[in-house]
């Protein structure tokens, strides 16, 4: 270990600071005091490279399985997008896809260290944050898209043209938005070694000091969970209270489907938005000095990440796959794989019925149970 007096005189951390450092090096805005360097986190980073790697291969392997299908009806099924939803969960299907993607790459450093070079490292680390932002704020706009089809009906059947050209350009500033929120991955993600083994990691310079960190958690916290979670949570209490002056048989069902989506979206990000708010919290004051405390924290972190990273495997089955005109295109689908020859007959069909164009599609504009996707 490092000496502190030639810590001192450093302004990025040198590979002894490293040594000591937290488990999760691949996501999470990584700037230590000196105080972390005198606890040994080695048996953290084994913690990692046993838990990690076969649950983010599994996510990925049925995330990707899920999103994939939902990409490939949407453009072999569905000629045009026909409602705001249908372009909102095309494009929540590409960014889930696209934060998969990055899964095995973490994977393959939890089991020996980074090997895939200092540019991937950024493109990785900002591509993991620019699909977490761009999930986010999709579900929020699916949110809206209920909120307004369900709560102002006659408004929503009347400008259908204008709000699926207006859906376009929400999702235009949905990934500027995520772009210009990854930044600091861009900037700051980087190479290190730890022990001989190369690592990426986010790196603040230490005249920055800890307010870059804390800016970077905030933003983290407030634009990839808070203000999308009050947003979502007022769209469907909303939605809720008309359903329950409603006399439709649905309704039930309906309600059902949002209490799985508000539960499964608030289990799955709150608790490890918690540990960002106490990572956060760290940075600023040091709350946990005990070094046995930080590793048990660093740990609780590492299985909470991975439950906030299942939400992209669940998204297809709470937004696409609940349909009605969804199910039979993934039945369709199947048909299809198992009779190849029967694809172009089943497309064509397809294209040509106009029961298939009119059948209630995923959160279609026309009628409540449709827009729930029932």
């Amino acid at each position: 270990m490092t000496s502190m007096d030639d810590t001192m005189n450093i302004t990025t951390f040198t590979t002894e600071d490293l040594s000591s450092i937290s488990p999760s090096p691949t996501t999470d805005e990584d700037y230590y005091d000196y105080q972390d360097l005198l606890c040994d986190r080695a048996s953290v980073r084994a913690f990692r490279g046993w838990y990690e790697p076969p649950l983010f291969w599994m996510i990925a392997l049925v995330g990707g399985a899920g999103n994939l299908t939902v990409v490939w009806i949407f453009l072999n099924f569905r000629r045009r997008l026909k409602t705001m939803s249908d372009v909102y969960l095309l494009n929540l299907a590409v960014a889930d896809l696209l934060f998969l993607f990055t899964l095995p790459l973490w994977a393959a450093e939890a089991s020996h260290g980074w090997s895939f070079g200092s540019a991937l490292c950024k493109l990785n680390s900002a591509l993991y944050k620019v699909n977490l932002f761009s999930s986010t704020l999709l579900l929020t706009c699916i949110s809206v898209d209920r909120y307004v089809v369900i709560v102002q009906t006659t408004k929503a059947q009347n400008s259908q043209v204008e709000r699926r050209r207006c859906s376009r350009l929400v999702c235009i500033g949905v990934w500027l938005m995520a772009l210009l929120l990854a930044m600091p991955e861009f900037v700051f993600a980087t190479t290190t070694n730890v022990e001989s083994q190369l690592y990426c990691r986010m790196l603040f310079p230490a005249h920055l000091g800890n307010r870059t960190k804390i800016l970077v958690l905030s933003l983290q916290v407030s634009m990839g969970f808070c203000l999308p979670g009050i947003i979502m949570a007022f769209c469907y209490s909303v939605i809720i209270a008309t359903l329950l002056k409603t006399r439709n048989f649905q309704r039930h069902k309906a309600m059902r489907v949002i209490l799985v989506v508000v539960v499964v979206f608030i289990v799955s990000q709150l608790p490890y938005n918690g540990v960002l708010v106490m990572e956060a919290a760290q940075a600023s004051n040091m709350t946990m000095t005990d070094c046995k405390e930080m590793k048990r924290f660093n740990m609780v972190g590492q299985v909470l990440k991975s439950v906030a990273y299942m939400h992209a495997c669940l998204n297809p089955f709470l937004y696409a796959f609940v349909g009605v005109r969804f199910r039979q295109d993934v039945l369709q689908l199947l048909r299809c794989c198992v009779q190849p020859q029967t694809i172009k007959s089943q497309l064509s069909k397809t294209s040509r019925s106009p029961l298939s164009s009119t059948r209630a599609s995923v959160m279609s504009d026309s009628d409540t149970s449709q827009v729930l996707s029932l």
